[in-house]
């Protein structure tokens, strides 16, 4: 769950059955937490859920986005096969391009 940072200032407000809201109430009490809070934390949830479910948010364990950003800061390295490669390819295009003119 996303925390927002600052204090927060807008305001979501809807309707409820009667019967809802006392569930809402209840489940809150059992968790001592104010409604208020119960009920922002579930639509907090079910928004990233939804929106991971669509692929707007991409989770990554932290440990894997800091392998990540390390491997990224590390020097590249030169594989000796794909280096071959593109040397053997640059040559083709050199003798295709004199070839042409």
């Amino acid at each position: 769950m996303s925390t927002a940072v600052g204090s927060a200032s807008a305001r979501f407000e809807f309707r409820l059955r009667p019967d809802v809201k006392s569930r809402i109430e209840l489940a809150a009490q059992l968790l001592h937490e104010s409604a208020s809070d119960f009920a922002r934390s579930a639509v907090e949830q079910r928004a990233e859920e939804v929106l991971r479910r669509h692929g707007l948010i991409t989770v990554v364990p932290t440990e894997y986005f800091d392998r990540l950003l390390a491997a990224l800061d590390e020097p590249p390295t030169i594989d000796p096969v794909l280096h071959r490669a593109a040397q053997r390819h640059r040559t083709m295009t050199e003798q295709q391009q004199l070839q042409v003119r």
